[in-house]
C-alpha cells in the first residue's frame, strides 16, 4: 500500500480509540494532515478547540501562525505533514497527561514510521521530550540534533509551541528566529546527504531528500 492508504488506515483505528477517556469529551479524533511523502514533519502537543471541531490539526490561532511562519520560509503546509502526539483534544486544552501520551504515542510513531521524514520539526516542549526526554526547551530550542529513533534517522529541530508566541513576545521572536534557520538546516542537511550519496549510491527506490 502507498503512504496515503497507509495513514488512511491509521485514521480510521484513531477515531475509534478509546484507549483513554479524552475521546469521551472530544467532537472529532485529530489524526494529522499534510503530504504523505514529505521529509519534514511538525509535530504539537494535542488539538486545540479548533482543531476538535474541524478534525485538522493547528487550524486556530496558533495554527494562523504556524502558516504565517512556513510562508516567511518559502514552505507550505502541501509540502510538510503536520501532527499531535495526543489525537484527541484534552479539555479546556489542558497539558497532555503522561498517561495519555503512553497511550497515544503509539499513532505518532506508525506514522513516522510510514512517512519516514529526515527533519522533524517539534513544537513545544511535550512534543521535544517525546524524542529528547531530558531536554529543556527554553535551552534546546533551535538547535538541531541528530537521532536515531526506532531505526530512522531524524534530524530533530525543537522550536517554541506557536501558542506561546502568541502568549509572550519574547517567545514570538525566539519562534521567528528558529524559523528564520530552518532553510539552512535544510540546505545542510541536503549537502550531508549529497555527500554521503557518493561513496554509497542510493537504491532506486530509495526517498529523494526535498
Amino acid at each position: 500500500m502507498s503512504n496515503k492508504e497507509d495513514l488512511e488506515k491509521l485514521y480510521r483505528q484513531v477515531a475509534d480509540c478509546q484507549n483513554c477517556s479524552l475521546y469521551k469529551t472530544a467532537t472529532n479524533s485529530v489524526p494529522g494532515a499534510g503530504n504523505p511523502e514529505a521529509e519534514i514533519v511538525f509535530i504539537g502537543e494535542a488539538p486545540g478547540y479548533f482543531e476538535d471541531q474541524k478534525g485538522l490539526p493547528f487550524v486556530g490561532n496558533s495554527g494562523h501562525l504556524l502558516d504565517k511562519l512556513l510562508t516567511e520560509i518559502g514552505l507550505e503546509r502541501k509540502n510538510v505533514y503536520i501532527a499531535n502526539i495526543l489525537k484527541h483534544r484534552p479539555p479546556q486544552n489542558r497539558d497532555p497527561l503522561p498517561e495519555e501520551i503512553k497511550v497515544c504515542a503509539p499513532f505518532l510513531k506508525e506514522q513516522l514510521l510510514i512517512i519516514k521524514p529526515k527533519i522533524v520539526i517539534t513544537l513545544g516542549r511535550f512534543a521535544m521530550n517525546y524524542f529528547i526526554p531530558s531536554a529543556y526547551i527554553s535551552q534546546s530550542h533551535g538547535k538541531p540534533q541528530q537521532i536515531t529513533w526506532e531505526g530512522l534517522s531524524l534530524l530533530v529541530y525543537p522550536v517554541y509551541h506557536p501558542s506561546a508566541g502568541l502568549r509572550n513576545g519574547q517567545m514570538m521572536q525566539s519562534l521567528r528566529e528558529d524559523f528564520l534557520l530552518i532553510p539552512s538546516i535544510i540546505d545542510d542537511l541536503k549537502q550531508e546527504i549529497k555527500e554521503n550519496n557518493k561513496t554509497v549510491p542510493a537504491k532506486p527506490e530509495q526517498k529523494q531528500m526535498f
